[in-house]
């Protein structure tokens, strides 16, 4: 536990330490070079006509490996998809490559990392009368997929200032959620994430963040994401995000931009 609070960051709703919606280079925990940190996280988005739940743990080794393990459950809300029941499971790995986000004052290199989420979308529940179970028959190409990413976070402690840039090699159809690849576009895109946070004490936290998407399938008119946040990090041990989330539009058939509110709770060493 010798680094400084809040510089582990949050829960990422993929799993992976960052802020709620995107990654960071950052090793979540607290663990140093010399040592280990973990956590486990539950996370709740709720819009108009959406739910998202995620749960999972992380580890991050000596500061430079992190690994974490996380499933998300989405639902519906309002017909026709109020029985709508997607899960999907997301195995991750991040690995710090070069710099030093917090102690590398003296430089203007940031720290960068390297990452990777398997994702395992485990079929459509609650749209079995209208014969539909697997993504694959909304015009999605697969039910598993790979993303890989690139970060570089750099903490400006005389400016009390956190920024991070992250590049994603995604097929994913709203994070996974509904496929990979799609009847519009088959193959991998590069899209752009970015991420700022204030420090306003030792202990919050306020920023926004931006998610660029991709838009793959027909019945699917996908959007970026963009969320404004809150993180309150009263120990090492935990900490608490509240968020307004924006996610765009999610299916044709409930077409109007999807908003609400984000929270999630990590808890951990």
């Amino acid at each position: 536990m010798g680094k400084f609070i809040a510089t582990g960051g949050v829960s990422q709703v993929e799993g992976a330490g960052g802020g709620g919606i995107v990654p960071w280079a950052l090793i979540t925990g607290y663990g140093t070079r010399d040592s280990w940190g973990a956590n486990a996280h539950y996370t709740y988005v709720k819009t108009q006509d959406y739910s998202l739940k995620t749960y999972g743990v992380a580890v991050g080794l000596y500061d430079r490996v992190e690994l974490s393990l996380a499933q998300q459950q989405f639902e519906g809300a309002l017909a026709p998809l109020d029985q709508l029941n997607i899960k999907q499971d997301i195995f991750g790995v991040k690995v710090r490559v070069a710099g030093d986000a917090v102690y590398a004052q003296d430089s203007w290199l940031p720290q960068i990392a390297v990452g990777a989420m398997y994702k395992k979308n485990k079929g459509i529940g609650g749209l079995g009368a209208l014969g539909v179970t697997n993504v694959k028959q909304l015009g999605a190409k697969d039910d598993t997929g790979y993303d890989f990413y690139l970060s570089a976070t750099k903490v400006l402690f005389e400016q009390s200032l956190l920024l991070n840039g992250t590049l994603r090699s995604t097929r994913a159809n709203q994070m996974g959620l509904l496929g990979f690849g799609g009847d519009l576009h088959g193959g991998r895109r590069i899209q752009p994430e970015i991420s700022a946070a204030w420090l306003l004490t030792r202990q919050l936290a306020a920023g926004a963040e931006w998610r660029r998407k991709p838009h793959n399938l027909g019945v699917d008119n996908e959007k970026n994401y963009y969320d404004v946040f809150v993180a309150w990090f009263p120990s090492r041990n935990l900490s608490l995000t509240a968020a307004y989330a924006n996610l765009g539009d999610i299916t044709i058939f409930n077409p109007k931009t999807q908003k609400g509110v984000y929270f999630s709770v990590q808890a951990g060493f």
